[in-house]
């Protein structure tokens, strides 16, 4: 998950339904509108996400992929590489969602590997990330390893690569069914390549295989003048439903969609549009139901360290950006939880992330939890709420862009769709 965790959020839907409309000359403006009635509606009513009568098909046996939810007892992942990581290059999408302070080590190392000191000491983080899981009774599966540095043009655009350190970016399991995103940023366009060998091997064991719409990044998707100079301009331009992708084509990250059983929650950020959102709902549709959400973000992208669903009923939500639709959760008789602030120090580096990575923490079920070794204060939080927490230090892995939920991607839960919104 590129976690470029301080820099996510939503906006009104009225507002962005209005932007869109005017941006597309009315095209799409029916299906937005659609889309937001219907999340509206849930927002009124905690019944409007109520499953459909028809039940999908019963997950084969054999299959190895079976995923509902964030929090049944996890029996194999899939956990990200650190090495050859490369600092993407310094284009508007990449702009659109990084520090201010940090644009000057991207203009400088664009297309080039990240500090080598540093990247030897998240692969070791990492390494030791799996021994635990492991430790724990999860199947550890790892991506290839590839060389991001190559450059490579397409007839739209050239770029490096970046890195396969962040799954959840990438893939999103629903059901026995892996989803491969289509991604948003240029840099990220080929890291499908580093889990082929992975979902062909799901695949043959009776695993469904989706590949979104593969966008074709050209200048049209981007705003190529998307105004930002300070976070208050950022602030501005969520409110507004404005953001550095267009709806020239779908584009999403799968790190965008959090699962609840039948009801999956997305927010539309710099990464992921309404055309992106679209393609799912209609993709998952009858069995399952998109929801979007959004939040007082000055840049969203990616969801999960902003909300991050933790059990039946059970949410944390980032007292810095409150979630305009949390009466849902409330009415439906959740427990939201605010989990407290992160203490990781001013001067570590975060050139792809927030401080908030703290709460985005792995449930290897409902009562076990993988956290920071650091974040003591998170830690007594989820004590109290009878969690154990499994502690494991990664912090120079967090500097690449994502905590322990980006840093995997779950492909079998013992567990069964179920509705938690009836």
């Amino acid at each position: 998950m590129l976690r470029v965790r301080c820099l996510r959020g939503g906006s009104r839907g009225a507002e962005a339904a209005h932007y869109i409309g005017s941006r597309l000359r009315g095209v799409f403006t029916g299906w937005v509108q659609r889309t937001f009635q219907s999340t509206q509606a849930a927002a009124a009513s905690q019944n409007t996400c109520a499953a459909d009568d028809k039940a999908p098909s019963p997950v084969p046996k054999d299959c190895l992929v079976c995923s509902y939810n964030e929090w049944d007892p996890l029996e194999e992942v899939i956990v990200g590489r650190a090495e050859n990581a490369c600092v993407p290059p310094f284009s508007v999408e990449v702009k659109a969602n990084t520090y201010e302070k940090y644009w000057g080590f991207y203009q400088k190392f664009g297309g080039q590997g990240f500090p080598k000191d540093h990247l030897k000491k998240a692969v070791a983080e990492i390494e030791e990330m799996c021994n635990i899981l492991k430790g724990e009774g999860v199947i550890v599966k790892r991506p290839d390893p590839i060389d991001w540095s190559v450059k490579y043009k397409t007839p739209d655009f050239e770029s490096t690569g970046m890195y396969a350190a962040m799954p959840r970016d990438i893939l999103l399991v629903v059901g026995n069914e892996i989803i491969e995103a289509p991604m948003a940023w240029r840099a990220r366009f080929f890291e499908y390549r580093a889990y082929r060998r992975l979902i062909k091997d799901y695949f043959n064991s009776g695993a469904k295989w989706t590949t979104a719409p593969k966008p074709t990044m050209a200048d049209e998707l981007y705003d190529q003048n998307y105004p930002i100079h300070s976070v208050e301009d950022r602030h501005k331009l969520a409110a507004q439903g404005k953001f550095v992708t267009t709806e020239f084509e779908p584009c999403f990250d799968a790190a965008d969609f959090i699962r609840a059983g039948r009801d999956i929650f997305v927010q539309r950020s710099q990464v992921t549009n309404y055309m992106g959102i679209e393609w799912m709902r209609r993709h998952l549709a009858p069995d399952y139901r998109v929801h979007i959400i959004s939040f007082k973000d000055p840049n969203p992208m990616h969801i999960d360290a902003t909300f991050n669903i933790i059990g039946p009923g059970l949410v944390l939500s980032n007292p810095d950006r409150p979630c305009h639709q949390i009466e849902l959760f409330k009415k439906a008789g959740w427990t939201v939880i605010q989990p407290p602030v992160p203490l990781i120090p001013d001067d570590h580096p975060l050139w792809m992330s927030s401080k908030w990575l703290s709460m985005n923490v792995l449930m290897l079920d409902e009562k076990r939890v993988m956290v920071d070794a650091n974040e003591t204060s998170i830690q007594k939080m989820f004590e109290k709420l009878g969690i154990a927490t499994i502690k494991v230090s990664i912090r120079h892995a967090n500097s690449l862009g994502g905590g322990f939920h980006c840093w995997t991607c779950d492909i079998r839960r013992r567990g069964t769709l179920q509705s938690y919104f009836d």
